[in-house]
């Protein structure tokens, strides 16, 4: 006779080593062996089978999106089978969790006694369905340790939770847990927890340590741990190594390595053709590693790839920086089009520095009125740097030369040292200087040094900085390093 809870172990056995084929095979088999007749007495084995169906719907849960037909399958036989199926905790959990991945936010949450249920399978499901609700503090407090759950859910445990810290901003705790999650993951899932922590710590600035968290998931492609046992297992491991290869083509771009950068992109572009579709995310960065290497015609093939690649939500960001791209090649009508679409994204997270762009592209078009508008807006909004420089400009157009070195110096204080606009921000505040006439000449001497420090002799600035360093020198020269009397 079939025993629903032996059999589970059975399949848990399976799911930790890796296994799922067997551990669906073994399930499957024990719920048509279960399965009461057609005819004749068979009431006893209905809650039997219907106990399985529940464990079968566990593992589809494990697929996320792609097996919500299948959870939902499990679920309506569970409670065919036997009608107070639906008052376990394991159906109500995994009800909440379907009901989560289905309507989000909206989707009514785990009741307490589920959260706080005595099977600790049951206490994950409840867990997920919180984090898919978007109830991320909620998923954290229910109390669940890693090693009350069987070994395949371990991992799971952790990945979910560093979600759940990431949705709540706490960057340094998500990636602690990431890594957690891949020492308790094998083989291509250890690989891909690896990638989630890598891809938090490049969103944090972090490109060296991403680069050595990455160098450690590349050994695992391949490798003796992850068997290949079918072709979509193949076609997954060439998926996940395409994100491998985009999380270090962003790393390298990063730390200033657009042409190393360029060709993991390329490779992640052709893995993801040759077992998938071209993703959006591979056109955008493509896209923005060009631009870096002053390739802006291919730049633009780029990101109009990637518009046309991109969902809703996505679609503000590929139009952001194709304007960006236009506005590179001096094309500010196309520019200006491509933003004010993005302009009226009201959820789009950078309008500040859309703002900053359109106000670029109306100074070049020659509408001060509209561009010093735009960008005083951009600079109330947040978008300090690129505002300034365009409010630079259009003070140096009206010969408001003090108004002109307050934007500029405020560029220099608020960008990164050595960053494109630190250098323009020093050049312009220097320029401006010598059209004062240099009136503080340590002042001019300072900038001038800090911009030729970064700019080549090939650059038109750099006869001119030049200049203005010998003039602002010669202003210096009787006083430097002479005692007054």
């Amino acid at each position: 006779m079939i025993d629903a809870d032996t059999t589970w172990q059975q399949a848990c056995t399976a799911l930790a080593g890796g296994d799922y084929e067997t551990a669906f095979g073994v399930l499957d088999s024990a719920l048509d062996e279960a399965m009461p007749p057609e005819k004749g007495p068979g009431k006893a084995a209905r809650p039997t089978a219907a106990r399985i169906c529940l464990y079968l719907g566990s593992l589809h849960a494990l697929y996320g999106d792609a097996a919500t037909e299948q959870l939902k399958t499990a679920l309506t036989e569970a409670q065919t089978l036997d009608l107070a199926t639906r008052e376990q905790p394991l159906y109500l959990a995994l009800s909440a969790e379907l009901d989560a991945r289905t309507r989000g936010p909206d989707a009514a949450p785990p009741a307490g006694a589920v959260r706080e249920a005595a099977d600790a399978v049951v206490r994950f499901h409840a867990l997920c369905a919180l984090a898919l609700a978007e109830q991320p503090q909620a998923a954290l407090d229910l109390h669940l340790a890693a090693d009350e759950l069987p070994t395949h859910l371990r991992w799971r445990l952790r990945s979910w939770q560093a979600d759940c810290q990431e949705q709540l901003g706490h960057t340094a705790d998500a990636v602690h847990l990431y890594a957690e999650a891949a020492h308790l993951a094998g083989g291509l899932d250890r690989a891909v927890m690896l990638q989630e922590q890598a891809a938090l710590l490049i969103q944090d600035g972090q490109a060296e340590e991403a680069k050595k968290v990455l160098d450690s998931a590349r050994l695992l492609y391949g490798s003796k741990q992850a068997p290949q046992i079918n072709a979509n297992q193949a076609e997954d491991e060439g998926l996940n190594l395409a994100t491998w290869h985009y999380l270090r083509a962003q790393a390298l771009l990063q730390m200033g390595q657009p042409d190393p950068a360029f060709e993991m992109i390329r490779e992640a572009d052709r893995l993801e053709r040759q077992h998938g579709t071209p993703g959006y995310v591979v056109a955008l960065l493509r896209g923005q590693i060009l631009s870096h290497l002053g390739q802006q015609e291919p730049a633009i093939a780029a990101f109009e790839a990637a518009l046309t690649l991109a969902e809703d939500g996505d679609r503000p960001y590929a139009n952001h920086e194709l304007g960006v791209a236009l506005l590179d090649m001096d094309r500010p009508v196309e520019a200006r089009d491509r933003l004010e679409a993005v302009l009226n994204e009201a959820d789009y997270p950078y309008q500040p520095e859309v703002l900053a762009d359109i106000a670029e592209c109306d100074y070049r078009l020659g509408r001060m009125p509209e561009a010093q508008l735009a960008a005083e807006q951009a600079l109330a909004q947040g978008a300090v740097i690129p505002a300034s420089l365009v409010l630079g400009s259009v003070a140096l157009d009206y010969f408001q030369l003090d108004d002109a070195l307050e934007h500029y110096e405020r560029v220099v204080r608020e960008a990164a040292p050595d960053s494109r606009d630190w250098i323009t921000g020093h050049q312009m505040a220097a320029d401006v200087m010598a059209q004062q006439g240099f009136p503080n000449p340590a002042a001019a001497v300072a900038h001038a040094q800090q911009a030729l420090a970064h700019t080549p002799e090939s650059d038109d600035w750099h006869g001119t900085l030049q200049d203005l360093l010998i003039k602002a020198q010669g202003l210096l020269g009787p006083q430097d390093g002479r005692m007054l009397n």
